[in-house]
């Protein structure tokens, strides 16, 4: 064990977990790779839970930042600074639809509780609808409003949150089958609020595609039938970018641009910074305006934080790569479905762009989620020099998200390491 590991493992919480049997001490990173204290190699495929959108150590992010902190580092929001200006003026840009007013902080659970704060208060109603299998945050809000239970230390803290069944077509609740099933999930939103609410919400809040859920996707149509009806119910629609936004799905900036809906309220964190911290609640001018008296965040719109943000939306648009998420996305897909049809052990895989989920189970006929064997996956590909990430209610599912920059050869890398792996599971 070195010693970084054992300080990590005596003066840190517990529940501040690793991964891996001897976990790994990380000292650098350059693009695609990162280097342990031991000197290996590593090909990243995770980022750090798909915040590393740009590649380790990015030469124009580092200098935007180096050259900020040489000026001023910090101001907090009772003062204006220029890069949180033209940040905001930005996300105005390149969000969807009306969306134009933005509130900074410095993680995606508080964006996440000042939307649903906003909804709230632009409302005047309290109840808010949020999908199972869900994540968003630690906060006592967010905790309440988490969808599995391996997340959820405590009791729900704050009323008024109810969870509608997750589009999850591999494991429908209802024990159907996608198109027939007329998107059922989205349907049973009706029967939710009248049911378990007053029958007028505040908001629908849902990920595009629920990331520590296990990357599930929704089926064609599923927001354009959930939001309808959320909305005739009086309430706005949250869509929740931490995981999606900053053309991880690709072509997009933005996930739920892949639906045709235009959210309310839109929140996104992680690759929006490329590893500096910092988050963003963008509204519509009539949501944004409406909430009342005065609020500051200490480190929202951090100068170097939005220099960073700004710098990252620069090398996205500059370098393409938005498109380079869905060509290689695509390339990357094909690969997982011939491992698929390879090794019996997958179950599914599914994903958008440089978001590619892979559920393991020990029967596809029964589906019974193989934890056990993401377990021995992790430890295999390691070996390989590859890190990977694992999410899913059950702890079944292998979540794949490279940095944008990955080329078809930083797949081929993964999907060698990945195929050695899934050979070597024993059940």
């Amino acid at each position: 064990m070195s010693d970084t590991v054992r300080k990590h493992k005596e003066f840190l919480f517990p529940v501040v977990a690793t991964y891996y049997k001897e976990p790994l001490a990380l000292v650098r990173g350059e693009g695609m790779y990162v280097w342990d204290e031991l000197g290996d190699k590593y090909l990243d495929c995770f980022g750090g839970v798909l915040t590393i959108s740009v590649g380790h150590a990015n030469p124009a992010v580092v200098k935007a930042e180096a050259e900020q902190l040489g000026r001023l580092s910090h101001t907090s929001t009772l003062y204006a600074n220029h890069n949180h200006a033209d940040l905001a003026e930005k996300m105005a840009e390149i969000t969807p639809g009306n969306l134009k007013k933005s509130f900074f902080t410095s993680t995606g659970t508080e964006a996440d509780d000042m939307a649903v704060l906003a909804a709230k208060m632009h409302t005047k109603r309290h109840e808010i609808i949020v999908l199972r299998h869900s994540y968003s945050g630690r906060s006592a809000s967010a905790l309440s409003s988490v969808g599995h239970s391996s997340w959820r230390p405590i009791a729900a803290q704050v009323p008024g949150i109810v969870h509608a069944h997750a589009p999850y077509c591999y494991r429908c609740p209802f024990g159907l089958t996608f198109p027939s099933c007329n998107i059922k999930c989205a349907d049973d939103i009706k029967n939710l609020i009248d049911t378990t609410t007053t029958g007028e919400i505040a908001a629908f809040m849902a990920e595009p595609i629920l990331g520590v859920g296990g990357f599930i996707v929704p089926p064609p149509g599923y927001f354009e039938k959930a939001v309808g009806i959320a909305r005739n119910h009086g309430g706005l629609f949250i869509a929740d970018e931490v995981q999606t936004g900053f053309g991880r799905t690709g072509e997009k900036w933005f996930g739920i641009e892949h639906w045709d809906v235009e959210p309310d309220i839109l929140t996104t964190a992680k690759g929006m910074g490329n590893g500096a911290p910092i988050a963003v609640t963008t509204a519509t001018s009539e949501v944004a305006d409406s909430f009342p008296g005065v609020t500051f965040s200490t480190f929202g719109g951090n100068p170097v934080s939005t220099a960073a943000a700004l710098a990252v939306i620069k090398e996205i648009e500059d370098r393409d790569l938005r498109t380079n998420a869905k060509v290689v996305g695509d390339y990357f897909r094909a690969k997982l479905d011939e491992l698929k049809d390879k090794h019996p052990i997958i179950g599914d895989v599914r994903g958008m762009g440089l978001m590619q989920g892979v559920e393991l189970v020990k029967d596809r006929e029964t589906k019974e989620p193989a934890p056990q064997a993401v377990a021995q996956v992790f430890e295999e590909t390691k070996k390989h020099r590859v890190l990977i990430g694992k999410g899913g209610l059950y702890g079944n599912v292998l979540r794949l998200g490279p940095p944008l920059i990955a080329d078809k050869s930083h797949i081929d890398e993964l999907i060698g390491a990945l195929d050695k792996a899934f050979s070597a599971v024993v059940l």
